[in-house]
């Protein structure tokens, strides 16, 4: 029998643990999933700042499809989709197949690369509804992997639910500024919410120091700088024992092509409140009795943030309401080893067709 073989043309540095986005994270366990399953894997990173706009990185793609011989199989991370050039070039002599992670530039390859390459891999279902309204791409050559999660231990809580954690780098499109002014409120709702909340966050804050600055100074001047903490990037157990350590997982990002922390928050049966953006919904899924294991208000709305955030804090028969089923939906998370075998069977077929 002969060996599938296929390339990945991922970002440089994906596989460093210190850089745990949503999107390395994905791409690390398609590369080892692949492998685990048979595919012998050639794993070429691509260097560059992503993400790449204005073809930066139209050399280094160049060189590394270049690499890849005639006929191969080559998965391109959708950050590199900005080398439109290259790849629509060895479009012609490869299959290629994108793994998108985010529609539109610069977070995905633009219309003529996706409807040019052999196959489109999304993470989420409305990732692909977006490629197919932004670029007209047939929904037909798009398989949605939505990612897995992995087993975890159940968070116990704590009784008054105020143990609040937010899983994401500091920077404005993941909502701190608002998350911030919502907390900054909740003074103002009772004695129970003014007394019994505090807020982790667990996240780079080098990204962007000066929006760091600009937060830090807005908790000192409404007075709650001492009960949020900045954890910075945490990986592994120190991870996993924050996690195991909250209540609720709060994140009020702008926009999500899916949101794995939502899941990973959900493998330990912790509830989440969200913004309802992108493919948030999705992720966040439904309990068996059809309703969510957590709230989802409007983006970039304090009010609406801190009204959930309220309710969560003062009424503890929602508390235990959503804790019942962010348990169910815990018991019922797909594992990544279903989102590898999609993927392997659409690469099998691309091979084959």
């Amino acid at each position: 029998m002969t060996t599938r073989q296929v390339h990945l043309l991922f970002p440089a540095g994906y596989d460093d643990p210190q850089r745990p986005s949503g999107g390395n994270v994905y791409d690390r366990h398609v590369r080892d999933g692949l492998a685990a399953l048979g595919w012998t894997v050639v794993d070429q990173q691509v260097s560059g700042a992503w993400p790449a706009p204005e073809r930066s990185i139209e050399s280094e793609v160049e060189r590394q499809l270049a690499l890849v011989p005639d006929g191969g199989l080559a998965v391109v991370d959708g950050l590199l989709g900005s080398a439109e050039t290259a790849l629509l070039r060895h479009a012609r002599r490869l299959r290629l197949v994108a793994l998108v992670h985010m529609p539109g530039p610069p977070g995905g390859p633009p219309p003529a690369v996706l409807t040019a390459l052999r196959l489109v891999i999304t993470t989420s279902s409305w990732t692909a509804s977006m490629l197919a309204e932004e670029s007209g791409l047939d929904l037909t050559a798009v398989v949605v992997a939505t990612p897995g999660a992995d087993p975890a231990e159940v968070a116990p809580g704590t009784p008054s639910g105020g143990s609040l954690l937010c899983v994401a780098p500091v920077v404005p499109a993941k909502g701190y500024d608002v998350l911030f002014q919502a907390l900054a409120g909740l003074d103002d709702v009772g004695s129970s919410a003014r007394t019994a909340w505090w807020c982790t966050c667990v996240g780079a804050l080098d990204s962007d120091p000066e929006f760091v600055r600009q937060q830090r100074q807005l908790l000192a001047e409404r007075g709650i700088e001492q009960r949020v903490h900045f954890a910075g990037v945490q990986t592994g157990a120190d991870l996993d024992r924050y996690y195991g350590e909250a209540d609720l997982l709060v994140l009020p990002t702008r926009l999500e092509s899916y949101g794995m922390v939502v899941t990973e928050a959900l493998a330990r049966g912790l509830p989440v409140v969200a913004s309802a953006v992108g493919g948030l919904p999705e992720a966040l899924g439904r309990a068996a009795d059809g309703k969510p294991p957590g709230i989802l208000v409007p983006a970039q709305d304090p009010d609406a943030l801190r009204a959930a955030l309220t309710r969560w804090l003062t009424e503890p028969d929602l508390r235990t309401a959503l804790r019942t089923r962010a348990r169910d939906r815990r018991r019922r998370l797909p594992g990544w080893d279903r989102t590898v075998a999609s993927i392997s069977s659409a690469l099998a077929r691309v091979l084959d067709g």
